[in-house]
């Protein structure tokens, strides 16, 4: 359901039918609706009436688990506890540990002791690894085999384990100490013979990540490999949990999204523009606009150092922006190039050199195909040695301009720092700063004072 209209057409039904106590209709009018479209149905109700509707779904934690973060706290401090304590126990580990983390302490006070002794332990486990790890990103959700098993007794086993389990399509062995030792597949499983052990037609070598590995490495690693989830192991070497393909989707999203709000002077955004508050907004471009203020000044101050040159050749103002705009231009886009390279893994550290060399040459050709167009208008605004010093400034800006943009990608990563700060207002402002001065510098040897 994309249509906003239609969603809001059928919000309004479901509430009058819910305020009506009609909920046996309400709940065959989204029957045939998928959760997440159900999910942005019940965000158009109010909050009361989205409830009713909620907690009578068959599939109810599953439309939970698709609200915004904000909605589903506001379910949980407005609503009885005991109801909330029931959906929460049908969520999937994962989900339910991120809901964990958005209550404040009052909310995880009241909904903690309504829940099965198995699920609490599960959720302070789960929320005490570090933000943005394997460990946070992971659910406890999975299935596992042992390797003296035959299948018949490995298909049992499955049929018990699946109702809570996130996926079966890849189940893993672990030994007596839960350390991984193979994975099967279902597929696998099927076409074996009843009688065959686990460990004859099991994969021994598994592609795993460390609970302490960054959730974008996790990312790349599913992506890379192609797979259905990603088992997690501890520092032992033991199974903890697994990373599913979709919530790896979700990261890689959120890390695009992450990188896309730095590359414009935008730190990391939390939740939906739409929703997001004015003051947030406000404290989120603030910084590197202020900060641009001031590395702005650098231009200024080469502007005066250079008055007795503009003054007698003015025609260089005419070209200034056109000028410095160009260098800022192609620095952007180097740096768009480098940034998305290095986050994708396609470059590394030791690549600069060499693509240094690249870029260079074709920074010459691009910056040489600009001069050429400029210097034709340099000449008819001024006059033969106007024309060379534009057509010289253009080549030498350009140059300095795709140099920067590219290397600054590296220097930031170099140090620790995100790529993605090296953001368009930044290289357009370094390269602002430098392209008047080489711009005003080569004037100053050519043209005349006075």
């Amino acid at each position: 359901m994309n249509n906003k209209d239609l969603a809001e057409t059928f919000a309004t039904k479901l509430s009058r039918a819910i305020e009506q106590q009609q909920f046996e209709q309400a709940i065959n009018q989204v029957q045939e609706l998928r959760p997440i479209d159900i999910a942005d149905v019940l965000t158009l109700m109010a909050s009361k009436l989205a409830w009713q509707l909620l907690e009578r779904l068959p599939n109810r934690s599953t439309v939970f688990a698709y609200l915004e973060p904000n909605i589903q706290v506001a379910m949980a401090h407005e609503f009885p506890r005991e109801s909330m304590a029931i959906l929460v126990g049908e969520m999937p580990a994962d989900e339910r540990t991120d809901l964990y983390k958005h209550l404040n302490q009052d909310q995880r006070d009241a909904l903690l002791p309504a829940l099965a002794q198995a699920q609490r332990e599960d959720i302070r486990r789960l929320s005490a690894y570090e933000e943005r790890t394997a460990g946070a990103l992971m659910t406890s959700d999975y299935a596992t085999l042992a390797a003296h098993m035959t299948v018949t007794e490995a298909l049992a086993a499955l049929r018990l384990e699946a109702p809570d389990a996130e996926t079966i399509y890849h189940t893993y062995v672990i030994d007596d100490e839960r350390k991984l030792s193979g994975v099967v597949s279902l597929r696998a499983l099927i076409l074996a013979a009843p009688e065959q052990l686990i460990n004859d037609i099991m994969l021994s070598t598994v592609v795993s990540c460390n609970v302490n590995d960054d959730q974008e490495d996790v990312a790349k690693v599913v992506a890379r490999y192609d797979l259905i989830a990603l088992p997690i192991t501890d520092d032992r070497g033991a199974l903890v949990g697994i990373v599913t393909h979709d919530d790896a989707m979700d990261v890689a999203s959120d890390e695009a999204t992450d990188d896309f709000h730095k590359s414009g002077g935008v730190t990391t955004m939390v939740g939906r523009l739409k929703d997001v508050s004015i003051s947030v907004l406000y404290r989120k471009r603030v910084f590197w606009l202020v900060f641009l203020v001031f590395g702005n000044l650098l231009s200024g101050f080469s502007i005066a150092n250079f008055e007795e040159v503009i003054a007698a050749n003015l025609v260089l103002v005419f070209f200034l922006p056109l000028l410095v705009d160009s260098g800022g231009n192609a620095g952007s886009q180097s740096a768009t190039l480098m940034v998305r390279a290095l986050a994708t893994g396609d470059v590394v550290m030791r690549d600069w050199l060499s693509l240094l060399g690249r870029e260079a040459i074709v920074a010459l050709m691009l910056g040489a195909t600009m001069a050429v167009a400029i210097s034709l208008i340099g000449y008819v605004r001024g006059d033969a040695i106007v024309s060379l010093v534009l057509a010289l400034s253009m080549m030498s800006v350009v140059m300095i301009g795709c140099v920067i943009g590219m290397s600054l990608p590296f220097v930031l990563n170099k140090i620790g720092l995100d790529p993605a700060t090296a953001s368009a207002p930044l290289i357009t402002s370094v390269c602002d700063a430098s392209g008047v001065l080489i711009y005003l510098f080569i004037a100053s040897q050519f043209l005349s004072i006075g």
